[in-house]
């Protein structure tokens, strides 16, 4: 079996990022100028990213060298802890193997500082003196505002409005590190203001909240624009997941037979299961991959494989992914870092040629997967990281029924102390399993934009 490639310093940390794109079994299809309709190329991207991240969203390169000062930043947690979760294994009774590898303890609690601090340092390098964005439940504008505060620069986040008012710990953490945090849709842009027009009590959506953020960043040359998920380069940059589980699993003498993450926009799963896919794609591995999403905004299980927007107001380039629409406004599940109506590109990719399976779950049952793993390993998991844990637990099972040992490795992609609202309504029965509206996303697939390829 051909040895796979690992790039680390002494102290185990990544070296270098690990670029899916350079093993992809076919191409992926580009992605389009929302004016043109035809593909992109790098000037399109100019007036909202730094041109090294535009060279990473696009880069062949199949290890790309992560900055040393990044590095120096990732040492205050990396490498995250992989755990046995013997505990759960001991309740479920089952003779599976269940790892799982803890993003909790970066100093944001969650994975999305692994993107946070290398965005925030290539606009830094660019002369960029503020960087704006959308959030859905908070990590991400959290992990940037504590990160453009380590690089000097100014962070704005619009934030879904549900969640905005769901977890005000969390827009309190935004404020303490530095951000300035508004509820999306707001009055602020033109794109919040149309949707205002139509829907005064609109909940937000991610989609929306792009739209706001993309929208200011536009107007301004000393601002971009940082995506938290979705992109190429974001996908890259957590990759530092994956690779540092291989060799801790190596130095545990095990090998995932299983490897499980929630997805919403794709970031956390993406960071886990591409280099676990690499390694299915050259070097003889067979690992099975499971992308977990809420039956509310089923993306990959029940969208359409079809080019369209990132956003509401259509400002985004035009991408070819699994989507339930750009217009699609998800249930107010309390997992808002997976109410997206889109999945990333590379996944969707991936997922439409069988590299990856996906399973989609109503919130209760994930919360009660999440209260058991709490229960046997004393971690309360982020709603999202429940989706994870709740397939775990499925796979763990199946392995009981059938009498077979199985090794299972999931990413549990932050804590929920700043989430206790939603397991409050948990425990008072007050969560709704809400299932996506048919008619509604039979309406937002029919706005879906017409491509030039």
């Amino acid at each position: 079996m051909k040895q796979i490639k690992y790039l680390l310093d002494e102290d185990k940390i990544p070296t270098h990022w690990y670029n899916i794109l350079a093993d992809m079994p076919e191409p992926m299809a580009p992605p389009l100028n929302p004016q043109t309709k035809e593909p992109i190329v790098p000037d399109d991207l100019a007036a909202i990213f730094p041109q090294a991240l535009i060279g990473q969203e696009v880069s062949g390169e199949r290890h790309i060298e992560i900055p040393e000062e990044v590095q120096q930043y990732y040492r205050q947690w990396r490498p995250s802890p992989l755990h046995r979760a013997r505990s759960l294994e001991q309740a479920l009774d089952t003779p599976a193997h269940i790892y799982y590898k803890y993003e909790g303890t970066s100093p944001v609690g969650s994975h999305k500082l692994n993107t946070a601090i290398a965005q925030a340092y290539y606009n830094r390098e660019a002369g960029i003196r503020q960087i704006v964005t959308e959030t859905g439940a908070g990590q991400w504008g959290t992990a940037l505002a504590l990160a453009g505060t380590a690089m000097g620069i100014k962070v704005q986040v619009f934030m879904v409005k549900v969640s905005f008012n769901q977890k005000p710990y969390r827009r309190a953490m935004i404020e303490t590190y530095g951000g300035n945090v508004v509820a999306s849709p707001s009055d602020k842009t033109a794109s919040g203001r149309a949707v205002l027009a139509r829907t005064p009590d609109s909940p937000g959506s991610l989609g929306i909240a792009i739209s706001e953020a993309v929208e200011i960043a536009r107007q301004r040359e000393d601002t971009n624009y940082a995506l938290g998920s979705v992109l190429n380069h974001v996908m890259l940059h957590q990759t530092v997941i994956g690779q540092e589980a291989i060799l801790q699993m190596e130095l545990a003498g095990e090998y995932a037979d299983v490897v499980i993450g929630c997805s919403g926009g794709g970031s956390n799963f993406a960071g886990m299961a591409f280099p676990y896919i690499g390694a299915n794609l050259t070097a003889g591995r067979n690992t099975r991959i499971l992308a977990v999403e809420p039956a509310s905004c089923p993306s990959l299980t029940k969208g359409s494989f079809a080019y369209d927007f990132g956003d509401v107001a259509g400002l985004t380039p035009m991408m070819k992914m699994h989507t339930l629409g750009h217009g699609f406004v998800p249930e107010s599940i309390h997992a808002g870092g997976l109410r997206f109506h889109g999945m990333a590109p590379s996944v969707s990719h991936l997922y439409h040629l069988g590299h990856l399976e996906a399973r989609a779950y109503p919130q209760n049952t994930c919360f009660e997967a999440g209260i058991q793993f709490a229960r046997a390993e004393g971690i309360i998991p982020a709603p999202e990281s429940n989706h994870a844990i709740r397939g775990a637990i499925d796979e763990a099972l199946r392995c009981k029924a059938e009498g077979k040992k199985k090794v299972i490795l999931f990413n549990l992609s932050g804590h929920g102390h700043v989430d206790m609202q939603a397991y409050m309504d948990f425990n008072a029965g007050k969560l709704v399993d809400h299932e996506y509206e048919c008619e509604q996303v039979a309406r937002a697939l029919q706005d879906l934009p017409q491509a030039g390829v």
